[in-house]
This record gives C-alpha cells, sequence and structure tokens, in this order.
C-alpha cells in the first residue's frame, strides 16, 4: 500500500499495551476468572472448551463476546436493515468524486517494529473514516468514528474480556476495535498470509463491524440469535461475518478511486488473508476435519467470495448476504 509521511494518522487509536489485562469481572462488581493461556501457538480446541464452559457456567455466551463473535432456498430477514441507497447526483464527468457513485449509499513491551505497526494501522484507520464519512454522507447520515485499541495480552472492553486468542474483534457496546499487534506475526507465519494489505483487510472488517452497528444491523442480529437455535445462529453470524468481509472489499475499493492507495499485489494479499483465516481452513488446522454447522466466520470460498463482491462492486448494497440463497453464500 501506498502511504507516505504525509498521510493522516487517526487520531482515534489508544495504546494499551504494557498495561496488562487482569480478570473480568462478573455483573454486580464480582470479580472474574484469570484464564491462563497455554503453548506457543495460542489455544487448543480443549483449551477453548473448557473457556467456553467456563463462560457459560457464569452466564456469559462465549460467542456475543465478539461481533467480529441451514437450508437451501433463499432466506429472508425481513427485520434486518438494507444497505442504504444514495441517488445519483447528475455532475459532469470531471467534476464528479469517485465516492459519489450510483447505488452508494499487558506485559508485552513496546518494539520499533510495533510502533511502526502502529503508524501503519493509524493510516488505515484514518482512510476507514475519510471512506466511511462520505459514503454515509451520500445517503444523508454521520458516520462516527470507532476507537481501535491496542493492546497486549488482556484488556478490559463493554464485551467481557479480551485476549489475545481471540484474534482482533469490534465491540458494539463500546464501538471500539481491539487488536494485539502479535496477531499480525501470527498471520504472516501461522497463516501464511503476509503483506501490508492482508494486515490493511483485517481492520477494514472490523470497521465492517462498525458500519453494521451504526446502521441498526448488528443489533437486528443479535435480537434474532436470542430465538434460535446454535446451528440457525452460526448460521446466521456467518450472514453477519461476510457482509463484513463484503464492506470491507467496498472500502478498498473506494479508498484506491479516492487516494491511490493499491499496489500490485495488494488485492492478492487480501483474498489469500480472507482464505486461510476461514473457518474451514482454522477448523483443518486445529482439528484435522471439517464441521460446517460450527462455522461462524464463513468458510475460505465464501470469505474470499464476498471480499470480491464489494471490491469489484464499490457499492454497499452488494453486501445483501441475508437476502442471499444458502447456496449462493
Amino acid at each position: 500500500m501506498r502511504y507516505d509521511e504525509q498521510d493522516r494518522q487517526s487520531s482515534n487509536v489508544e495504546d494499551r499495551r504494557g498495561r496488562g489485562g487482569g480478570g473480568f469481572r462478573m455483573p454486580g462488581g464480582r470479580r472474574g476468572i484469570r484464564i491462563p493461556i497455554g503453548g506457543r501457538g495460542g489455544f487448543s480446541i480443549t483449551t477453548l472448551l473448557i473457556i467456553g464452559a467456563i463462560m457459560l457456567l457464569f452466564g456469559i455466551n462465549p460467542l456475543e463476546l465478539l461481533t467480529g463473535g441451514g437450508g437451501n432456498g433463499r432466506i429472508n430477514f425481513p427485520d434486518i436493515p438494507q444497505m442504504p441507497q444514495t441517488q445519483d447526483v447528475n455532475r459532469r464527468t470531471a467534476d464528479r468524486s469517485p465516492l459519489d457513485i450510483p447505488g452508494l449509499p499487558g506485559t508485552e513491551p513496546k518494539s520499533e517494529s510495533n510502533d511502526e505497526m502502529k503508524v501503519f494501522i493509524s493510516r488505515v484507520l484514518a482512510d476507514t473514516e475519510d471512506v466511511w464519512a462520505r459514503v454515509f454522507k451520500s445517503f444523508g447520515r454521520q458516520y462516527q468514528d470507532p476507537q481501535l485499541v491496542l493492546f497486549s495480552g488482556g484488556t478490559q472492553t463493554a464485551c467481557g474480556m479480551g485476549m489475545s486468542a481471540m484474534g482482533p474483534f469490534y465491540c458494539p457496546l463500546d464501538q471500539k476495535i481491539y487488536v494485539d499487534l502479535a496477531f499480525y506475526d501470527q498471520l504472516k507465519r501461522r497463516f501464511n498470509a503476509p503483506g501490508d494489505f492482508a494486515q490493511a483487510y483485517v481492520i477494514a472488517h472490523e470497521v465492517g463491524h462498525h458500519v453494521q452497528t451504526l446502521l441498526g444491523i448488528a443489533e437486528k442480529v443479535q435480537q434474532a440469535k436470542r430465538g434460535m437455535g446454535e446451528r440457525e445462529s452460526n448460521a446466521l453470524q456467518v450472514r453477519m461475518e461476510l457482509q463484513a468481509d463484503c464492506l470491507a472489499g467496498v472500502w478498498a475499493n473506494l479508498n484506491d478511486q479516492l487516494k491511490n492507495r493499491l499496489e500490485a499485489g495488494d488485492i492478492e494479499e487480501g483474498l489469500n488473508a480472507a482464505s486461510q483465516i476461514g473457518d474451514d481452513m482454522i477448523q483443518r488446522r486445529q482439528q484435522g476435519y471439517v464441521v460446517p454447522d460450527a462455522f461462524t466466520h464463513g468458510s475460505a470460498a465464501q470469505r474470499v467470495r464476498w471480499f470480491k463482491t464489494g471490491f469489484s462492486s464499490g457499492k454497499m448494497q452488494a453486501c445483501d448476504t441475508f437476502g442471499a440463497s444458502s447456496d449462493s453464500l
């Protein structure tokens, strides 16, 4: 990606590295459980199951810590808000902004490399702010910038205790994105997804969840999931995640039109990252087999398809994952 010293860095980055995470507090002020993290590769399946059981014991749904937490034929979710539409504005082509497109609506010490990554992430976040502010304005809304929190090990969030093993995630209750920079080393080494645009894609995906929150989509999805069984809830969450992937693609398209950020190979880096963190790929690495009913983010092919859909169209309404049939997800 093309950045230089003149490019703006977002002021919405909070650095909590080195503060330590502590335990989480339960409702009523009770002290929560400090959960050990074992192994060099993160949590094992057994450890994750134990953590999930402990959280359920205390009345916490592990899936609801993240929002970035069948059948054939078309599935309709009439109560979930649709992507906003914008009106085409007739202008001379030469005067037209690239964004006026029809249809758009703790213990880890800081290191020099980590601080370079902080600068990069701050510039990516600034680009998301600039693009989404213009997109929201195009359909008569005001975009509210999210905050991005850098942490190491664990940190308190309005959604509960945030831990590095979760990977980057978005909490809709405080509208903050949480990132442990150690994840990017795992993305490169463990998931074989190097490259600066792969890193930008991860941020853009979490910002996509913020867009869903601002549009009321996230709240409707959570309401719908309360009346569902695990299998149906997982399937709905997959649509939520794939829409965030699609919105990341929309952002990449518009950001390049506005600021000429993309270099040769960037999109391939993003597509590779989307593929490598697909649920099927992760399950094969961790347990050697795939359980589609347990998917919560989508398969590698689905994540690639929806990022490409957003990028090729540059239009929010192309990201109607909730209206898509199961076969076309």
